[in-house]
């Protein structure tokens, strides 16, 4: 039987666990994919400790995981350009990509080219687009100049090269460990924490026109601080800042969907998109996985290999 993360009720990373399950059949409209790769994401432990229950509820035993890639074991009825063998990269929108078989539904899928390593096209969607969105929200380009708070993180790290992407002049805060990375990738490298206001201004004489908060932690507040208008300042995490300061609060907004995922998906493969992958763990090793998300420590993303 194959096996696929679960748990039983709400709570921390030790209610995880990883069973045999039934093998999982396609419908109408729908794959079977063997799971190369899968990413884990902040939200999926928001969502397994609790914090969505009244907007979510989880029907237990719950599965988890959003992100994927593999390659098709079985098509089902009502699917047209794809067959058994094709190598995919999506997600799938019933927590359940955390394992070995998971069924997707045909139209969550992009092709995965030879020049997107299987760790990153597992990785992509949730951060990818989201990404996307972020940069998309504060109307970065050319002349701007924009700070990413957590610019190394799974998103963050994705963000900042969209951002240069669109010829805007970014900041990036990040620990000193990463400055190398965020610099060869054409960041103006600062570490957080104390004094981070006045670095900020030394680096941008001429005031921040935008900002990317993916860390939360007061990251709004400084941002109004440096004179930011609040359509420019969007955050992925800190919903209660916003509604609290009227900044902008767009997750996924306008970018989860095929189109832009195959767009990513080509800029990594033509070498334009650099997904960092921090460290990668057997399904077996889910819980290790989790913990070391949670230190929030980690360049890029980190990947459970089915």
């Amino acid at each position: 039987m194959p096996l696929a993360v679960q748990f039983d009720e709400y709570g921390d990373i030790d209610v995880l666990e990883v069973r045999d399950v039934p093998r999982p059949q396609p419908g109408p409209g729908e794959v079977l994919v063997r799971v190369a790769a899968a990413g884990i994401n902040p939200g999926e432990n928001a969502i397994r400790i609790g914090v969505f229950a009244q907007q979510w509820p989880a029907a237990f035993p719950s599965g988890e995981g959003t992100d994927l890639a593999g390659r098709i074991e079985e098509v089902g009825a009502d699917v047209s350009g794809w067959s058994v063998g094709d190598e995919v990269i999506g997600w799938v929108d019933t927590r359940a990509s955390h394992a070995e078989l998971v069924v997707v539904p045909a139209a969550h899928l992009v092709r995965r080219e030879r020049g997107v390593p299987w760790e990153a096209a597992g990785a992509l969607f949730v951060a990818g687009t989201t990404a996307h969105a972020a940069v998309n929200a504060v109307g970065a380009g050319p002349g701007d100049t924009v700070v990413v708070a957590g610019a190394a993180g799974g998103v963050g790290s994705l963000a900042v090269q969209l951002a240069r992407r669109s010829g805007a002049t970014v900041i990036g805060l990040a620990s000193e460990a990463n400055h190398r990375w965020l610099t060869d990738h054409g960041v103006v490298a600062l570490t957080y924490g104390d004094g981070v206001a006045d670095r900020i201004r030394a680096a941008a004489p001429g005031g921040v026109d935008a900002f990317v908060d993916t860390f939360g932690n007061g990251y709004i507040d400084l941002a109004l601080e440096l004179g930011t208008t609040k359509d420019r300042i969007n955050t992925i995490i800190d919903f209660a800042g916003a509604a609290r300061t009227g900044v902008k609060g767009e997750g996924m907004t306008g970018s989860a969907n095929v189109e832009v995922l195959g767009e990513l998906a080509e800029l990594v493969a033509a070498g334009d998109l650099e997904v960092p992958i921090a460290a990668t763990y057997p399904l077996t090793e889910v819980r290790t996985a989790y913990r070391q998300l949670m230190l929030r420590r980690t360049r890029g993303k980190i990947v459970l290999l089915p």
